[in-house]
């Protein structure tokens, strides 16, 4: 699959968003007055919002993106669109109640939190709906997009809260946090190397049809020049190039979020150190995410001589 910007920028940006969003709404501890009761809300909510801002222009008519809105009943997308808006309207009255009464209300933020993890889950599941992507069709889609997320939400949050002297412990809990996401997307890793089009039994004999008199090979592309399917659906990444970009989102969505946390964990320092682990752990997640989509084989492939042929 074609690599959009604009698509990863949203899953990214929006993820941590949405992250930072349910942590709030679920009591992690942040700094208090109205100055934080305004600030912080605004930042969670403008990731939130500019990854979602970023994702239409993916569209091809971006002006009537609140179509999708319409069809919940059916399309992943539709209803990943109802529960963004759904989690930011409540997040406003949470915020708006944070700023006038000073405290944060467990009460409403709990819904706010299970629209916030929702609206990631209903993200996901965009791309591990799609059989035609075996890659992508797997519970660990899902289960990825939330620990990122979640883990994204939580360093924040415990960074934030460093400015008046956050404890140090939380770095422990976000040194497993990281490694139990990371240890999620290894396992999708490890599954998705097992996962390709002739995994499922898809070929150039079954996609054609024309098993049954031998062999089918490739003479002549469907088209002469490119199309939205070769533009979108047909991508290929030589494996040596791959291995290198997982490396280089490990190192720095992993190793070096998980050294700083460590640090901050054994040196008792200031949880304001978390800050710079998150900006190297959403970094990390930049690369993987690119790959998430470059790998990915779609089952039209086929027809072009794509990996799966």
């Amino acid at each position: 699959m074609h690599p959009a910007v604009s698509v990863i920028f949203f899953t990214v940006m929006s993820g941590a968003g949405f992250g930072l969003i349910a942590l709030i709404g679920l009591g992690a501890p942040l700094p208090g007055g109205l100055a934080a009761a305004f600030l912080i809300p605004a930042l969670a909510g403008g990731l939130a919002i500019a990854g979602l801002v970023s994702s239409t222009f993916h569209l091809g008519h971006p002006e009537r993106a609140w179509r999708a809105l319409s069809q919940w009943r059916s399309s992943w997308l539709s209803r990943e669109g109802v529960s963004a808006i759904v989690t930011l309207v409540l997040f406003g009255f949470y915020t708006l109640l944070w700023m006038v009464s000073g405290e944060r209300s467990l009460l409403l933020g709990v819904p706010v939190a299970a629209c916030a993890v929702l609206t990631v889950y209903t993200t996901a599941m965009i791309y591990a709906q799609l059989r035609t992507v075996p890659r992508w069709h797997t519970g660990l889609t899902p289960a990825c997009y939330l620990v990122f997320s979640l883990t994204c939400g939580f360093l924040l949050a415990a960074g934030l809260n460093g400015l008046t002297g956050g404890e140090p412990g939380a770095a422990g809990f976000a040194f497993f946090a990281i490694l139990i996401a990371w240890a999620v997307k290894v396992a999708w890793w490890t599954r998705a190397a097992r996962a390709g089009l002739a995994s499922t039994g898809s070929t150039m004999e079954t996609a054609t049809g024309l098993g049954a008199i031998g062999k089918v090979r490739l003479l002549e592309r469907p088209h002469t020049g490119e199309n939205y399917l070769t533009r979108e659906m047909v991508h290929v990444i030589g494996r040596k190039h791959a291995a290198k970009l997982r490396s280089i989102a490990l190192l720095l969505g992993a190793v070096l979020p998980l050294v700083i946390t460590l640090a901050i964990w054994f040196f008792a320092a200031s949880t304001i150190w978390l800050i710079p682990a998150f900006v190297a752990l959403m970094a990390g997640l930049f690369v993987e995410r690119w790959l998430f989509f470059a790998e990915a084989e779609h089952a039209v492939s086929l027809y072009y001589g794509g990996p799966g042929a």
